[in-house]
């Protein structure tokens, strides 16, 4: 099941699993580095018109998107 829940930052969103989604720890990825991108999944979202940043952690991802969208 995924969660949704509402950040600080109000062009944010983040996404709560009940599994780990990252064996890694927090990683960052940004939209103006995705050719640096391995991780498809990530370089998928971050392909999405007005996503500018994902932030993958343990149980959650956060998508952070553009002020115009």
């Amino acid at each position: 099941m995924i969660q949704t829940e509402q950040t600080p930052n109000p062009d944010s969103l983040k996404f709560i699993s009940e599994n780990i989604i990252s064996d890694i720890g927090t990683e960052e990825f940004q939209k103006s580095k995705i050719n640096e991108v391995s991780n498809l999944f990530i370089k998928e979202l971050l392909a999405i018109e007005g996503v500018e940043l994902i932030l993958l952690s343990k149980n959650f991802l956060s998508v952070k998107k553009t002020k115009d969208i």
